[in-house]
């Protein structure tokens, strides 16, 4: 059997072509996985679960089917959303992880996360994810009047680099750091570490404690899909193309 890790796959309605290939993998390979894993940024913006539309609801559903087929579907947050909740899980049946979070992936202790932890050049944005993360502000933020929260939706999206073409020197500062991953591995005691955020797909060898770990970084959604398979024996990541949504 094989686990599938995804992330970053900003869904909106707007992108109906994201949706549906969303869909089709929950429908397809989803269900022939021991587990699936979510590395955050599931959606392009979550203002809360009260926030009850009806493209919520389709995503909502079609996890639901998923998890009631009897595959585990685990989901980390990210900085797009992390006001997803117990409510979210409950109709889901999604179990939400701490970030980081360790895991023995086929014998193999790994550590995932969603990955803008890593990004430690990137000091505005550390200092703002500190603030906006703090477990009282969150416990405010998810009793702000909806059209607030879109707000802070907002200045959210204003702040992540998102889909802009960026500079040599910015996908540079928008990219995890050496001493991060470092220590992110040394405190797990991991030998691997898959995460996302980052929209630069590739396998990345760290030397940490004289040992050799390996770094997977998933891809984003924007123009094809990205879906990582790990089984006993190997690891692929895949891409595939854009689709229309399903009836």
């Amino acid at each position: 059997m094989t686990t599938r890790f995804i992330s970053d796959l900003h869904l909106s309605a707007e992108r109906p072509d994201i949706t549906g290939l969303f869909i089709q993998f929950l429908r397809s390979e989803a269900r022939e996985s021991d587990a699936v894993y979510i590395l955050g940024d599931l959606v392009e913006y979550w203002i809360g679960d009260d926030d009850d539309n009806s493209f919520h609801r389709q995503i909502q559903t079609e996890l639901k089917a998923l998890t009631d087929s009897g595959v585990p579907c685990y989901f980390i947050h990210g900085n797009r959303d992390f006001l997803i909740g117990e409510q979210f899980a409950e109709k889901t049946g999604v179990i939400i992880l701490p970030e980081p979070s360790v895991i023995d992936l086929y014998g193999r202790r790994t550590v995932i996360l969603h990955g803008d932890t890593l990004c430690t050049d990137d000091v505005g944005y550390q200092r703002f994810r500190k603030i906006i993360r703090h477990p009282w502000l969150l416990a405010v933020a998810r009793n702000m009047p909806l059209a607030w929260r879109r707000w802070l939706a907002e200045k959210l999206r204003d702040t992540s680099a998102g889909n802009k073409v960026l500079s040599a020197e910015e996908l540079a500062k928008y990219d995890a750091k050496d001493k991060a991953v470092g220590q992110v591995l040394a405190e797990a005691s991991a030998d691997l570490m898959i995460h996302g955020h980052t929209h630069q797909p590739n396998i990345h060898q760290h030397m940490v404690n004289n040992s050799l770990k390996t770094r997977i970084v998933l891809g984003d959604w924007y123009e094809q899909g990205s879906i990582l398979e790990i089984d006993a024996e190997h690891f692929e990541l895949k891409s595939q193309p854009l689709a229309a949504a399903p009836n």
